[in-house]
């Protein structure tokens, strides 16, 4: 494992879920982060979460290129330089609305946020990681169940997730040459309150409903810590954590 003591991430989605774990369980490893998203107000409750550590709140929406800007502008002014983005911000958008009614906007608004949003936060840590010195660093990408296995009526959705695969195995070939390394998590059933109506039913393939079971969100910031903390010379390209008997392998 790499020495954390002057380590710098940049966490988007930070106020509240996986994002919220991931700062928490990076601060509490003893790095510094950047912790981004639409809502000051929760960023401020994560970092309080951890008295002492070294934190910057920066409200950003992760589908403006200029908020991106300033985000990564803000952290290298504090902080230095940038060693990993925990590229995390993202949206379900409607539920349970059929492919042939959903509205235009709301496709927009997902793409917009899981794909256009990772792009831009990726291609500004891309830029400050090959320029700065040392050079390189890492960007863990969320990605999901779904960029596998779709649930019903999750087209913008899943779409994202599968893109976003994509996006993961094109940057991870382009950071050879600058020591950036370039991963994915796949998630599944994290208990967080994006997830908290599955406990008690979610739609199946079948059309049934049917209530799922989750998992601590704290098992998914271990992970995404373990990969982090690896040296550049090695990398997890891909990593599936999931609660165990989640309907994921035999869905459908």
């Amino acid at each position: 494992m790499t020495d954390t003591s002057s380590k710098i991430a940049v966490v988007t989605g930070a106020g509240s879920g996986i994002g919220r774990a991931v700062a928490v369980e990076l601060l509490c490893a003893g790095w510094s982060a950047a912790l981004a998203g639409r809502r000051p107000e929760t960023l401020e409750e994560t970092a309080a979460l951890v008295p002492g550590a070294a934190s910057l709140a920066v409200r950003t929406d992760v589908a403006r290129p200029e908020d991106v800007a300033a985000l990564f502008a803000a952290t290298v002014e504090r902080f230095g330089r940038v060693d990993l983005l925990f590229n995390n911000a993202g949206t379900f958008g409607p539920g349970g609305v059929p492919v042939e009614d959903l509205p235009y906007e709301a496709w927009l608004h997902v793409v917009n946020t899981n794909l256009n949003g990772a792009f831009l936060c990726a291609r500004a840590a891309y830029r400050q990681m090959k320029e700065q010195n040392p050079q390189g660093g890492r960007i863990i990408n969320n990605g999901s169940i779904s960029a596998h296995t779709p649930r019903p009526h999750s087209a913008p959705y899943t779409a994202t997730k599968h893109a976003l695969t994509g996006l993961t195995k094109s940057l991870s070939l382009d950071g050879r040459p600058y020591r950036i390394a370039v991963g994915q998590i796949d998630i599944g059933n994290a208990a967080t309150d994006m997830t908290a109506g599955m406990q008690t039913g979610a739609l199946q393939a079948d059309g049934k409903t049917a209530p799922e079971p989750v998992m601590d969100v704290a098992d998914v910031a271990r992970t995404v810590r373990h990969m982090a903390e690896l040296p550049l010379e090695a990398n997890v390209q891909f990593a599936t954590v999931l609660a165990t008997t989640m309907p994921y392998v035999g869905r459908g």
